[in-house]
């Protein structure tokens, strides 16, 4: 029997949460220590994952599969395919500097006579995030994914409402008040898009006889199953709404600005750079992997949501007052991008799509986790609480800068490769969908631009005229990810070898092919 390696990679991190959690309370410092070293480990057993997987190999490799609840057909199936690999490698990459990066955010304050978050909680409850995302983009059984689709909600459901942002203008009672209204409603939302897909899960089995999605998609393949065409769009429909609250597509996204706001700066991280990656990711591996005649019937809707989504969000963080909010709506158009991208339907943009999920996972934490130590130094998440930053900090202020110029996707950074392979990928079937999408591209010029402007420019407020520059540990923590933002900006071809093969499957999935161009080449 080979070594259970996908396995492994996701149980470090559960094993690694319950033993942060069981650190004596006067040990802080060892817990956060403990937490770290436990993703460094992830993060070597998620590169070696990397390695082992040959692009050119099966579709999914490192496969595992065991008997699980054999009366209802679940087994506990592991296997990834070229876009499930490239995340794994992305959640281990990015959760030891969330870790570093919130070092401070979980010591305990007095408020009153009552003592309040928990470090080793906060720590722990990072790692079980991990594991179950980590076990999602692994999992090739439907009921299995499904289980820790939802699971992830609890944990992240207690990072939310119990280690809030502590920059608030309105007193530590209406924080607290404000915290836990956005922790039920994250809750709130994704259950009930859980809720949905459980029924569709259900549907599913009683149409397939099994979860397994390589059983299922091969049973269609060969003609042995057969599913009727209103059965398929419901089915789709119950698997997609869960997707797009998790992604979040709008309208569905309004649970996201208030979990940012209220987050620390590391959670905001956690949330729109791993946990969001599941919407996304689940669009392509089941959506189109399970349905792919209903996927096609729903695009036309779903691309015009998307677009919806780029323009919206763009246009709301234009008017933003505040930094973390105006993040969390770029984020939701930049989801667009990536949802336009997956139902475009051609690999180009389907290989945007996926590499646009790794570039905006990498430049969505450069920026949010400057934006916290921005943040943590004022004590204010108002833009205008800040001005002339770049004179005190400059260091601060310069990853600032490029942070938000990836977030705009400037050419020579990493997300404008994966923004030009949507648009151009989205073009070549939809035209007029790619022309208005681009002037996501000109909003988030504006709001970044003015953003940096506001904050970093002009006059040096009084508040900020003491304010430190970037300490050594904080240092530790942009820089590798500004390094990995200029050089997949330049040369994204290790990227995009691995995912490309998985896409031209899934595209295969969907019975579509690239179109041809209108017009020949000159001889």
């Amino acid at each position: 029997m080979s070594f259970p390696l996908l396995t492994v990679t996701a149980a470090l991190p559960a094993l690694g949460a319950v033993a942060t959690a069981a650190v004596p309370a006067a040990r802080r410092t060892a817990a956060k220590w403990l937490a770290l070293v436990v993703s460094l480990a992830t993060l070597a057993l998620a590169i070696t994952v990397l390695v082992r997987f040959d692009p050119g190999g099966a579709r999914y490799q490192l496969t595992e599969s065991h008997a699980w609840i054999a009366d209802f057909g679940v087994r506990y199936e592991l296997g990834v395919d070229g876009i499930g690999v490239a995340l794994v490698a992305l959640t281990a990459l990015l959760i030891p500097f969330i870790i570093l990066a919130g070092w401070h955010d979980a010591d305990p304050l007095e408020t009153g006579s009552r003592r309040w978050r928990p470090t080793q909680g906060f720590f722990a409850l990072i790692l079980a995030v991990e594991a179950m995302v980590v076990l999602s983009f692994e999992a090739t059984d439907v009921f299995l994914f499904y289980i820790f689709f939802e699971a992830m909600l609890i944990p992240m459901y207690f990072l939310i409402g119990g280690f809030g942002d502590r920059a608030h203008e309105h007193g530590e009672e209406t924080a607290s008040t404000q915290r836990s209204y956005a922790a039920v409603k994250f809750l709130l939302y994704n259950l009930v898009g859980g809720l949905i897909m459980l029924a569709a899960v259900i549907g599913l089995y009683v149409v397939a006889g099994n979860f397994s999605l390589q059983e299922i998609a091969h049973a269609r393949a060969t003609g042995s199953l057969h599913m009727a065409t209103s059965t398929e769009r419901w089915l789709f429909l119950g698997f997609f709404f869960a997707f797009a609250v998790k992604a979040p597509l709008w309208p569905l996204h309004t649970w996201l600005p208030n979990a940012m706001q209220e987050s620390t700066a590391p959670v905001a991280v956690l949330i729109t750079a791993v946990v969001d990656k599941v919407g996304t990711f689940a669009m392509l591996r089941f959506c189109l992997g399970l349905f792919p005649e209903a996927s096609k019937w729903a695009t036309p809707v779903i691309l015009v949501l998307a677009l919806i989504s780029i323009l919206y969000g763009a246009l709301l963080a234009v008017g933003q007052r505040d930094i973390k909010r105006l993040v969390a709506y770029a984020s939701i158009s930049h989801f667009g991008f990536i949802i336009m991208g997956i139902f475009a339907m051609t690999s180009q943009g389907q290989s945007g799509a996926t590499l646009y999920m790794v570039n905006h996972g990498i430049s969505t934490a450069a920026l949010l986790l400057v934006v916290g130590f921005l943040i943590s130094r004022r004590g204010s998440r108002l833009i205008a609480d800040y001005g002339g930053v770049q004179k005190v900090a400059p260091v601060l202020a310069g990853t600032f800068l490029i942070g938000g110029l990836a977030t705009l996707s400037l050419p020579g950074l990493a997300p404008f490769v994966s923004e030009f392979l949507v648009l151009v990928g989205t073009f070549t079937r939809y035209p007029a969908i790619g022309i208005v999408a681009t002037l996501g591209i000109v909003l988030a010029a504006l709001y970044v631009l003015v953003l940096y402007q506001r904050t970093m420019t002009g006059p040096v407020k009084p508040q900020v005229s003491a304010m430190p520059d970037l300490r050594v540990r904080e240092l530790v923590v942009v820089a590798p990810l500004i390094v990995l933002l200029i050089f997949l900006g330049v040369y994204p071809k290790p990227v995009t070898d691995i995912v490309n093969p998985a896409v031209k499957q899934t595209v295969s999935d969907v019975h579509k092919k690239d179109p041809k161009p209108e017009v020949e080449a000159a001889k």
